[in-house]
């Protein structure tokens, strides 16, 4: 199963090495050097990384074969993608990868049903449930303890306490 890892920002320097956006809590593993990536859009990649490190907290990358920084500017905002096994799941207890939350069943804590989970933002406070309701009406959930108080992958659903306003009503 493909997943995304990073994207690629702007070009640092002159000699064809990258920005990267990290999307993984594996960057040591998904982006290291010899890393053999897949990239969206497909006709980009696949591409492997040459090396990498940390410059003013942000990850740089080197791919083999962009030399030069007019390379690395072309690549600007390509996904990096990497194969996954489809049954692994996170080590600590509170953790979920995206995958497992996608079309999870969102509902009220007295069970009646809010939506469908379509999607995980990953925002620079918190992640945030992106709920799609009846029709093509959306909800957006901070994916926090106090909202989201229990997650049960098994049962297929999410349990949502809305503090007043979040859903669109009044109180």
């Amino acid at each position: 199963m493909l997943v995304v890892v990073g994207r690629i920002g702007r070009a640092h320097g002159t000699k064809g090495e990258v920005t990267v956006e990290v999307r993984t809590d594996e960057p040591g593993l998904r982006l290291a050097p010899g890393a053999q990536l897949v990239t969206e859009p497909e006709s980009v990649g696949p591409v492997t990384v040459a090396s990498g490190r940390v410059h003013s907290g942000r990850l740089l990358l080197r791919l083999a074969g962009v030399e030069d920084r007019t390379a690395a500017e072309a690549l600007r905002g390509v996904l990096l993608l990497a194969d996954v096994d489809p049954t692994a799941v996170p080590d600590a207890e509170d953790e979920w990868y995206d995958r497992q939350l996608v079309g999870l069943a969102a509902v009220l804590r007295d069970g009646s049903p809010l939506g469908t989970v379509a999607e995980v933002l990953h925002l620079p406070a918190h992640d945030v449930l992106v709920v799609r309701r009846a029709g093509a009406d959306e909800v957006l959930v901070p994916f926090v303890h106090a909202i989201v108080p229990e997650v049960d992958v098994a049962g297929g659903r999410v349990v949502v306490v809305p503090p007043g306003g979040l859903l669109g009503d009044e109180s």
